[in-house]
C-alpha cells in the first residue's frame, strides 16, 4: 500500500490543498500503516511543492536540505531540514511542510510543501539606538536589505535587541517595531528609547526561616555592585533563573511547596534598584514510601536497592531522589535496554508531612538491544581511529547495547579537545526500519582548532619566578606527512589523536625547556606512549645542575581507578660551581654523568574530585633501578586519603570539612649521587621550612638522605557561603635522613588559607603560615610559603 506521512499539521489552506491534490495524484490510501514506516528506506527524489508564486527554484530548496535523493530516509534528518528551510526566512511561518509517500517498489518520495514570501525589505531602520553598534543591531535583528519581508521574523528581532538592552543593564528600554509589522511593508524600523543604566545595590530575602540567607545567596545569578560602581548590572532575565535555582534548593532539602516570587524595588536613584525575594518555604516533608512501577524485565524487589538514597522516615532530598532515578536507569543501560526513570509523588493520607515516592519505568520493552554498525561523521581531518579508540571498549559491534555508556562516551570524546566545544560530540543510538534488536550508532563531531600558543608566569616560595611559554598540538599526526594536498586540506601533521607539546620556562632559580609527544593509543591497543626531551637548569646553594635526556614511559589504564606503567629516562648530568667549603659528600659527584633508570610503577585513584576531593584516597607505588654513572636503586610509595562526613556539612550537602592524610617513605640505594637524593623543606614537601631546608647538612650545605619518611595532616573548613573560601590548619612532621633511620625527627604546625579563584585558574590559590615545633641543628625555617596547588600533590 502506498502511504504517506505528515511532519507537521499544515497551517495555511493553500498549501493544505496543494498537499491534497498532490496526494491523491500519488494515489495517497490515508492514513500509513505501520508497514509503511519511511525510516530507513531509500529516497527516489526530494520534490518541492510551492503554493502560489515559487521565488526559489526547486534545486535551490533541495540545496538547503540534508533529506537527498539514494540516502536512507531518517525523520530526524527530515525534521532539521525544516528547520534549516525556516532559517533561510524565505517562507511563511508554518509555510514548510513534509510528507513522504511509499512507492510500491519500497523506495519513499519526500514532498516539501512551501509558502513563500514575496514582500522585500528595501530598508532598515534603528532610531533612538545611542549605545549599541549598528553592525551589532544588525545581527540581533536578523533583518538585511533584499531579504523576503518576514512579519515573524522582525518580532523576533525586536525581542532580541530588547534582551540585549536589558542584559546590558537598561532595565527601563524599549523597543517597538514601527515598521515591518505587515508582509506588504517595505521596510523595518526599530524604535529604540534606551533609558538609564540600571544596578541592583542589594538583595534581600523574605519570609526563609530554615534555610540561612547566605546559603541563599550563594544560589543567585543576580550580583550586587560594589559602591554602586563596579559590577551588579542588573538583567531582569536574571530573575527566573533565581527563582528557579532558589525553587531547586529549597526542594533539595525537603520543601515541595516552596514558592519563591522575586520583586523589583526602585530605590530613590534612577539607576538603582533592590532585588527581593519572598519566599513561602512550606512544610518541609519526609520520605513515607518508595516504589517501583513498570519493570518488566527485571523484578521489583531486585532493582528496589536501587533506590538507598531515600529511605522511609529520611528528609525528602532532590538530589538523593534523581540520584536513585540515575541508578535506575544506569542499570538498565547496562544490560542493554533504553529506559526514562520518571519519579511521581503522592500525599500519604492522614500524614501531611509524608510523600511516596514511586519511580515509573517508561521503556522497558521487556528485551535487550546489541550494537549493530557504528556510523561516523563530521571528521574531515580527524583519522577515524581515534573516534574509534574512545568507543571500541563499550561498543563492539553484537554486544550488548551498554546505553548507560553513552554519555561516557561523549564525555570521552569531548574531552580529548579535538572538536567544538561549542557543538560537541554527539553518540546516538538509531531507530531501526525493522525494530530490530541490532542498533547501529552514529558518532557526529565537528572539528576545531586544536593548535594552542600560551605564555604566561608563575611564582611560589620555592622556585621564584618562572616564565612558561608553550606550543600544543592536541591532534598531532607524526606520520600524515605535509604534502601539497595536505597542506590544502589543513592536515599535514594533524588528525592522528597524538599531543605534541614544546614547553619553554625560563625563570629566576630554574629553567627548563621540553619536548613532548604522547600517543594514546599505541597501535590502536590500550597502551599510551609518552616520549620527551629536555633540558633543564637549576642553581642551588650546593651546586649547579644542569640535565638533559629523554623520557620514554609505556602506560596502561587497568580499570577506572588503577593505572600501570613502565618508564625509562636516559640522561646527563652536570654538576659544577660547587663552593670551596663544601664537603666529599658534594664535591665527588661534580662534573658529567651519564644515566639510565627503568622505573615500573602502579597508581590507584579513587578521589571524588580531581581539584578539590573531599573523599577518596591516592596510592602511588613505583621501583626505580639506575644505572650508568652509578648504580642504586629507588623506592616510593605515597599514600592520601580524604575524609569528611555529612555531619560535619551543611544540610544542603555544601560546607564540608575535609581531613587530608598524606604519607611518603622514599628509599634509595647508599650509592645514589648528591643530585638523586631526598630533601624535604617547602611546599608539598614540609611546611614551616625552606626548600630543601630539612635534611643531612654538612659545613652549612644540604647534602640530602636516602631515606626519607614526610606525613602531613590538614584539617580544612569553608569560611564563606559559596565554598570558595578555605581556612586550614595543619601538622607536618617526619624526616630525611642519610640511611634508612629515624634519628632528627621534625614537626612543624600553622595555618593557612585557599582561594578559589576562577579568573586564575582551577587551582586554588594557597598561603600557609609554618611553625616547626622540632628541627634539625642546621634546618633552615620559612613561616611563609605561598603556591597555587593542591594538598597531596607533587613533591618540587
Amino acid at each position: 500500500m502506498t502511504a504517506c506521512r505528515l511532519f507537521r499539521r499544515p497551517l495555511l489552506p493553500l498549501a493544505a490543498v496543494a498537499a491534497g491534490v498532490v496526494a491523491a495524484w500519488l494515489g495517497w490510501a490515508g492514513r500509513a500503516a505501520a508497514d509503511d514506516n519511511p525510516s530507513g528506506r531509500v529516497v527516489s527524489e526530494v520534490v518541492p511543492v510551492t503554493a502560489g508564486r515559487a521565488v526559489h527554484p526547486p534545486n535551490q530548496i533541495r540545496q538547503v536540505m540534508h533529506t537527498r535523493a539514494g540516502a536512507r530516509y531518517e525523520e530526524a534528518t527530515a525534521q532539521e531540514d525544516v528547520r534549516r528551510l525556516h532559517a533561510t526566512k524565505w517562507f511563511a511561518p508554518g509555510g514548510v511542510q513534509i510528507k513522504t509517500v511509499v512507492e510500491p517498489d519500497g523506495r519513499v518520495k519526500v514532498l516539501v510543501f512551501v509558502t513563500e514570501l514575496t514582500g522585500v525589505v528595501e530598508d532598515l531602520q534603528f532610531l533612538g539606538a545611542e549605545h549599541v553598534r549598528l553592525s551589532d543591531l544588525q545581527t540581533l535583528s536578523g533583518v538585511r536589505k533584499g531579504e523576503p519581508m518576514n512579519p515573524v521574523a522582525n518580532e523576533l528581532g525586536r525581542v532580541a535587541i530588547l534582551q540585549r538592552y536589558q542584559a546590558d543593564g537598561r532595565y527601563y528600554a524599549t523597543v517597538e517595531l514601527a515598521e515591518g509589522r505587515k508582509p506588504t511593508d517595505t521596510r523595518v524600523v526599530y524604535r529604540v528609547v534606551e533609558g538609564p543604566k540600571v544596578k541592583v545595590v542589594g538583595v534581600d530575602f523574605r519570609g526563609p526561616d530554615h534555610a540561612s540567607v547566605a546559603r541563599l545567596r550563594a544560589q543567585l545569578v543576580t550580583k550586587t555592585s560594589f559602591l554602586g560602581l563596579i559590577g551588579g548590572t542588573f538583567n531582569p532575565a536574571s530573575l527566573e533563573a533565581d527563582r528557579q535555582r532558589l525553587a531547586d534548593y529549597y526542594e533539595n532539602l525537603g520543601f515541595l511547596d516552596i514558592r519563591v516570587t522575586p520583586e523589583v524595588v526602585q530605590t530613590a536613584a534612577v539607576g538603582e534598584v533592590r532585588v527581593v525575594y519572598h519566599v513561602a518555604e512550606g512544610r518541609q516533608y519526609k520520605v513515607g514510601g518508595v516504589q517501583i512501577d513498570g519493570a518488566r524485565s527485571f523484578p521489583a524487589a531486585k532493582l528496589q536497592p536501587l533506590t538507598d538514597g531515600l529511605k522511609p522516615g529520611q528528609r525528602y532530598g532532590r538530589r538523593e531522589s534523581e540520584a536513585n532515578k540515575f541508578r535506575i536507569d544506569d542499570y538498565y543501560g547496562g544490560r542493554g535496554h533504553r529506559v526514562t526513570t520518571v519519579e511521581h509523588r503522592y500525599a500519604v493520607p492522614d500524614h501531611p508531612d509524608l510523600v511516596q515516592v514511586h519511580y515509573e519505568v517508561v521503556g522497558d520493552r521487556g528485551t535487550a538491544d546489541r550494537v549493530g554498525r557504528l556510523v561516523i561523521e563530521g571528521n574531515n581531518i580527524t583519522r577515524d581511529r581515534v573516534i574509534l579508540n574512545q568507543l571500541t571498549d563499550d561498543f563492539r559491534p553484537g554486544q550488548v547495547l551498554p546505553y548507560n555508556k553513552l554519555d561516557e562516551a561523549r564525555m570521552r570524546l569531548a574531552r580529548l579537545g579535538i572538536f567544538d566545544p561549542e557543538n560537541p560530540p554527539t553518540v546516538e543510538v538509531l531507530p531501526n526500519e525493522f525494530d530490530s534488536a541490532f542498533k547501529d550508532i552514529r558518532v557526529t563531531v565537528q572539528e576545531t582548532r586544536t593548535g594552542q600558543f600560551q605564555f604566561g608566569a608563575s611564582f611560589n616560595t620555592d622556585a621564584g619566578i618562572t616564565g612558561n611559554f608553550t606550543l600544543n598540538e592536541r591532534n598531532f599526526d607524526l606520520f600524515r606527512l605535509p604534502t601539497l594536498e595536505n597542506i590544502r586540506a589543513g592536515r599535514a601533521f594533524r588528525g592522528g589523536g597524538q599531543e605534541f607539546r614544546l614547553e619553554a620556562a625560563p625563570g629566576t632559580q630554574f629553567q627548563r625547556y621540553s619536548a613532548t609527544l604522547r600517543e594514546p593509543y599505541l597501535f590502536d591497543t590500550p597502551f599510551g606512549l609518552t616520549v620527551s626531551g629536555f633540558y633543564y637548569n637549576r642553581s642551588f646553594a650546593e651546586y649547579n645542575e644542569d640535565r638533559y635526556g629523554g623520557r620514554f614511559t609505556l602506560d596502561r589504564r587497568l580499570d577506572p581507578i588503577w593505572r600501570a606503567s613502565v618508564g625509562t629516562r636516559v640522561e646527563g648530568v652536570k654538576i659544577g660551581d660547587v663552593p670551596g667549603f663544601a664537603t666529599p659528600a658534594i664535591t665527588d659527584d661534580v662534573g658529567n654523568h651519564f644515566l639510565v633508570g627503568l622505573r615500573p610503577g602502579v597508581t590507584r585513584d579513587t578521589r571524588d574530585s580531581y581539584l578539590y576531593p573531599t573523599r577518596g584516597s591516592v596510592l602511588d607505588l613505583a621501583f626505580e633501578q639506575v644505572l650508568g654513572s652509578y648504580t642504586f636503586p629507588v623506592g616510593t610509595l605515597e599514600y592520601t586519603q580524604f575524609l569528611s562526613s555529612k555531619y560535619l556539612a551543611r544540610e544542603d550537602g555544601s560546607g564540608r570539612h575535609v581531613l587530608g592524610l598524606r604519607t611518603q617513605v622514599s628509599v634509595a640505594g647508599a650509592n645514589a649521587p648528591v643530585f638523586e637524593r631526598f630533601y624535604g623543606g617547602g611546599i608539598r614537601s614540609f611546611r614551616g621550612f625552606t626548600f630543601r631546608g630539612l635534611g643531612p647538612f654538612e659545613n652549612g650545605l644540604a647534602v640530602g638522605g636516602t631515606f626519607a619518611f614526610l606525613n602531613s595532616v590538614e584539617y580544612q573548613i569553608p569560611i564563606d557561603a559559596r565554598d570558595k573560601f578555605h581556612a586550614v590548619v595543619f601538622a607536618d612532621h617526619g624526616t630525611v635522613e642519610r640511611r634508612v633511620s629515624i634519628r632528627d625527627y621534625r614537626v612543624a604546625v600553622g595555618f593557612g588559607f585557599r582561594a578559589n579563584i576562577a579568573a586564575l585558574g582551577p587551582l586554588p590559590l594557597a598561603i600557609d603560615f609554618g611553625f616547626p615545633l622540632n628541627k634539625g641543628p642546621f634546618d633552615r625555617g620559612q613561616t611563609i610559603n605561598f603556591s597555587a596547588g593542591l594538598f597531596g600533590g607533587p613533591n618540587n
